[in-house]
């Protein structure tokens, strides 16, 4: 966790991302939804039995540069979400988790939420 916590501290925003990559298909992922907005893809490094990504096709840098007319979208990206917890099982539950900058944990800067699921998730999450 630590080691997390140390890539967010030192992540910067602007360019291009992981995120970018694999919606251009230049590099693999487990992709197992996409529309034209959106993608949704497996974590590759799983923090809960289930763990997965619902990452926007537009490039936009964290929540809090987000745009009054991006409300349609972000609203979008949560409909997904549902819609893929479900299509994967999460039946019982499952916590939406969104980081905002270094002290949220923000690694990536390109918005993106982790979808996680399958055991029972603890509060406060940290």
């Amino acid at each position: 966790m630590a080691d997390e916590i140390a890539k967010a501290q030192t992540a910067q925003p602007g360019g291009d991302t992981i995120f970018g990559k694999i919606i251009r298909k230049e590099i693999p992922a487990k992709i197992f939804y996409e529309d034209e907005q959106c993608i949704a893809f497996h974590d590759i490094a799983p923090q809960a039995p289930t763990h997965f990504l619902v990452v926007p096709k537009k490039p936009i840098p964290q929540l809090s540069k987000a745009e009054d007319s991006d409300a349609a979208l972000l609203g979008h990206l949560m409909i997904v979400a549902k819609k893929c917890a479900a299509e994967v099982g999460l039946a019982k539950g499952y916590r939406l988790v969104l980081n905002d900058g270094p002290h949220g944990g923000q690694e990536v800067f390109h918005l993106h939420i982790h979808v996680l699921g399958g055991r029972q998730l603890h509060w406060p999450p940290g």
